[in-house]
């Protein structure tokens, strides 16, 4: 764990979801109806746990029934709970693809300084998180989602066997020459057989997230990682900025 983490009790949920087959069968009156109790019952949890973060992507390929991946971001372990209690519930519940991990934010400040062109501040608004909008995808970026390890052998090799410092200055070059407007981790509480970490990367065009996927898997250092890439776009991020407790 970095020290930017120590005593930190926050917990965030990583959320690979999507709707299954059976959603589109129902009718327009169905869902809209299960839509918004839905939302009423999440909104609800949010307010009762502080929920200090929701933040959706949408995949620009989806794999199977994963379409979105999401941050839910609560200051204590019982908000988490409560939410994907939840979120699975019936009658909405029935229809969704669930893949919940428990991760907390990893060195938050360590790489802060690779951000070249971080985005504005988007200013509060007022708007009623009940009253649903058309929801899309913000266009003006593109995200790089990216879940890896380190391979169990790599823990047996030198910095220099693994080309540690290779690596951080060739993406350090990459954030740089292409603008990187965020660099966000997340570590899972437990780890998965190909990932333990995750990283939300943003780039105002595709060439940012291509040259930082070759840097990454190029060698030494990519011979010795699992590492997998998925491109997104935010999902309706003005929209879901209006969820989070309200002091």
């Amino acid at each position: 764990m970095d020290r930017n983490d120590a005593g930190d009790s926050r917990v965030v949920i990583l959320y690979k979801g999507g709707r299954l087959p059976s959603w589109h069968a129902l009718t327009p009156e169905q869902r809209e109806a299960y839509e918004e109790a839905h939302v009423d019952l999440m909104l609800s949890e949010a307010h009762r746990h502080g929920l200090r973060r929701l933040e959706g992507f949408r995949l620009l390929t989806p794999q199977q029934d994963w379409e979105r991946f999401w941050t839910i971001e609560f200051p204590s372990m019982d908000g988490a709970r409560a939410w994907i209690d939840a979120e699975t519930a019936p009658p909405y519940g029935r229809y969704g693809y669930y893949e919940y991990h428990l991760s907390i934010p990893w060195r938050t400040n360590y790489f802060s300084s690779w951000v070249a062109d971080p985005p504005p501040a988007s200013p509060p608004s007022d708007a009623d998180p009940h009253q649903i909008p058309v929801l899309s995808a913000d266009r003006e970026s593109v995200v790089l989602l990216s879940f890896g390890r380190w391979r169990p052998e790599s823990g047996e090799l030198s910095p220099e066997e693994r080309g540690d410092a290779e690596r951080l200055a060739m993406l350090d070059s990459v954030a740089g020459k292409y603008g990187l407007r965020r660099y966000e981790a997340f570590k899972l509480l437990g780890a998965q057989d190909d990932w333990q970490l995750v990283w939300i990367l943003e780039f105002p065009e595709f060439d940012g997230a291509e040259a930082w996927i070759d840097a990454e898997v190029a060698p030494p250092h990519g011979h010795h990682s699992f590492r997998s890439f998925h491109l997104a776009r935010k999902w309706a991020p003005d929209y879901f900025a209006t969820w989070p407790a309200r002091s």
